[in-house]
């Protein structure tokens, strides 16, 4: 019996056909058999949020992920996010306010902020909004409302991601300069 099967992943927009052994996890076939080390290997337990990316379009931490489970996905890394050569706005942001120290955690910090200010457009509730729609104004919170969530709002939908340097005075700014846009 055969412990590897043929999965198709699309990653930053390139299909790629692998084979890879059922234990497989996406962060393993990205950076080991894909040579795709945008998303980085913290902890390997799915508690630091260093490994996230987006899978059909939703973040996920790629350490939890088995790759044959997820055949045929579409696959966005932070190097996924530039478009013809431009920067993500996100990624903008990140570099003028100084959102990083070391930069391990930075590509997963990245892609989950992407990530989580299209999951407030969309009006998913958080902690702090408890159970109100977000938006301007949105319930919860002792942070100033900039842009489309509360910085308490920012910190409580980023909590998955953590970051060993703490450069959080600085993402919670980059984030809010691209939820105001």
């Amino acid at each position: 019996m055969s412990t590897e099967v043929e999965v198709t992943l699309r990653v930053d927009g390139t299909p790629h056909r692998l084979t890879v052994d059922v234990r497989t996890t996406l962060l393993d076939a990205l950076r080991e058999r894909l040579g795709n080390t945008s998303a980085k290997k913290g902890c390997d337990h799915g508690q630091c949020g260093a490994c996230t990316v987006l899978l059909n379009g939703r973040r996920v931490n790629s350490c939890l992920a088995l790759a044959v489970a997820h055949d045929g996905a579409e696959i966005v890394t932070a190097a996924g996010l530039a478009l013809d050569g431009e920067l993500h706005p996100m990624q903008r942001a990140f570099i003028r306010h100084d959102a990083f120290q070391c930069g391990y955690c930075t590509p997963g910090q990245i892609v989950s902020a992407v990530a989580m200010l299209a999951e407030a457009e969309a009006g998913w509730p958080s902690a702090v909004t408890m159970g109100e729609p977000a938006g301007v104004g949105s319930g919860g919170g002792d942070g100033p409302t900039v842009g489309t969530v509360t910085d308490d709002e920012v910190r409580e939908r980023m909590s998955g991601n953590l970051c060993r340097c703490a450069a959080y005075a600085n993402i919670v700014p980059a984030i809010q300069e691209v939820a105001r846009r």
